[in-house]
């Protein structure tokens, strides 16, 4: 199994820990989940191997969940899910899968425990990311 981070390019925090994963040694695959989207299927495994909840994954500071009334307590899952698919920003980010678990990697410090580190490891990024678009 490879290393997968799904990525914002746009977010410092999600920049953060891309940086952390390169220095690690590991070429990621890259998914700008933004330009791809989600299906059901991808997020509820996604979050059922980080041990999230829609709720708990759920961006709500700069994406649109209080125009859409997502906040609110009596939301259900279901909504906030069905949310998530028709609008991506919605997911916080970044989500990383290794061979060790999936993680939300915020803060970006929660990528390590994911990663294979050894202390000669040079940091290398000489042929940068592998980048993935449906």
């Amino acid at each position: 199994m490879t290393t997968v981070i799904h990525h914002n390019p746009d977010c410092s925090k999600s920049r953060d820990v891309l940086a952390v994963i390169l220095a690690s040694g590991t070429e990621p695959i890259v998914i700008e989940y933004l330009d791809v989207g989600w299906t059901r299927p991808q997020l509820l495994a996604l979050f059922a191997a980080a041990d999230l909840t829609p709720r708990s994954a759920l961006r709500t500071k700069t994406a649109p969940a209080a125009e859409l009334g997502l906040l609110a307590a009596d939301v259900s899952d279901d909504t906030i899910l069905a949310a998530m698919i028709k609008y991506p920003a919605l997911v916080e980010r970044p989500i990383v899968c290794t061979p060790k678990g999936v993680a939300l990697c915020r803060p970006p410090e929660r990528v390590l425990p994911l990663l294979e580190i050894a202390s000669n490891n040079p940091v290398s990024n000489d042929a940068g990311p592998k980048m993935m678009r449906a």
